[in-house]
């Protein structure tokens, strides 16, 4: 493929990146109006119950997308991942005109799946793309450039919410969205976007060094939900803030974890980006706790943007050197990657509401608890980064 056609599929792909961000955290960028009483009236367990759907239809898209990549190719999987994206957002559109109705919830549901389906068979795809189009010496930089505007997408979802709540018209960024979804699906259309796919891993199944990689995906998973899926409602509900500044948090959150990602990318071919694997996991631990003790909307706003620092590089650097260190297909290795990131994506999004409406923990129990699981992170990233071929 020329160079020119190279980097013009490659800034595609970021444009899908960017706007499959803000697919992925419309729904809980809408927290607020989802368990508000003049909303959707959602308890905590049917807001977390909501995302099952979603992360099972996304484990699915994750783990069997190369097997359909090397059937139909990585392109009409993106496409099939655009559409899906694109079905999600018209139906949240639709849900918002029949709120106070039983109605809503179901279509909520069928919302949610739709969005599972369109990111693990687009996340999978675009990853797999720009690792393979891009240059050995670029490949670090490349993918964690791709997941930094994934990133700016799920930073501006908050915002635009916010802002779009405002004037009385929160549907306006679901209703944009399936615009833009369309716009890229036509894009797709006329490109020869595609990558070879290798054949599928030996039958012997997957390395022992593969289920390193999947802990250290799942435990992220983990602690990405918890701050993306609770953020607005520990702060609304618990420490009384508005629900716009509790927006400002969440946005900040995005915000720094997307900037964090972008400095890591300019810095890949640099500085030693093995130690970040593990640093950034004992930063998150100290960021929960201070999370869990915050009172005013500023002191939670800085806090939640530590939190984005601390998420930053984790989830990319992990892709990225699982594609190269792991033998066989690498489209199969990051699906099944990222299959693994979304089950710890639905531990955190469903356990909430649980551990909350019956077990009677406070919202700031559940960011105590999530130290825990940065700390184990931490370990997991050490094994990650002790083998000689991660030497950097």
């Amino acid at each position: 493929m020329p160079k020119a056609a190279r980097s013009s599929d490659i800034g595609l792909l970021y444009g899908i990146g960017v706007v499959q961000g803000l697919a992925l955290i419309s729904f809980p960028a809408a927290s607020a109006i989802l368990v508000s009483p003049a909303g959707f009236a959602l308890s905590s367990t049917q807001y977390g119950a909501m995302f099952i759907p979603q992360v099972v239809l996304a484990i699915l898209a994750s783990a069997f997308g190369s097997t359909l990549s090397r059937r139909l190719g990585l392109r009409r999987v993106l496409q099939l991942g655009l559409a899906a994206n694109l079905g999600s957002m018209a139906l949240l559109t639709v849900a918002s005109l029949l709120m106070g109705s039983p109605a809503a919830f179901v279509v909520l549901l069928c919302a949610t799946a739709l969005l599972g389906l369109g990111f693990g068979a687009t996340a999978m795809t675009i990853n797999t793309l720009v690792q393979r189009l891009s240059e050995p010496a670029r490949q670090d930089g490349n993918v964690l450039a791709l997941n930094a505007l994934i990133g700016l997408g799920t930073a501006l979802a908050p915002l635009l919410i916010a802002l779009f709540t405002r004037i009385a018209a929160w549907w306006a960024l679901p209703a944009l969205m399936t615009l833009s979804l369309a716009a890229l699906l036509v894009a797709t259309l006329r490109t020869r976007l595609d990558a070879a796919v290798d054949e599928a891993l030996p039958s012997q199944g997957w390395p022992a060094r593969f289920w390193v990689y999947a802990a250290l995906v799942l435990l992220y998973g983990i602690v990405e939900s918890l701050s993306g899926n609770w953020a607005t409602l520990y702060l609304t509900n618990q420490r009384q803030v508005s629900a716009e500044n509790a927006s400002f948090a969440l946005t900040a959150f995005w915000i720094m974890l997307t900037l964090g990602r972008i400095g890591f990318a300019m810095l890949a071919r640099r500085l030693p980006v093995t130690v970040a694997l593990v640093a950034l996991p004992l930063l998150l631990a100290v960021a929960f706790q201070i999370v869990a003790q915050v009172q005013a909307a500023g002191a939670g706003i800085a806090a939640f943007a530590l939190v984005g620092l601390a998420c930053s590089a984790i989830l990319p650097l992990a892709l990225s050197f699982a594609g190269k260190e792991l033998p066989g297909d690498p489209a199969a290795t990051l699906g099944a990657l990222i299959a693994f990131y979304q089950i710890g994506y639905g531990m955190a999004a469903f356990g909430g509401g649980p551990l909350l409406d019956r077990a009677g923990l406070a919202y700031s129990s559940l960011f105590s608890l999530g130290s825990l699981a940065a700390l184990a992170l931490a370990a997991v990233a050490a094994l990650v980064i002790r083998t000689p071929k991660m030497a950097r």
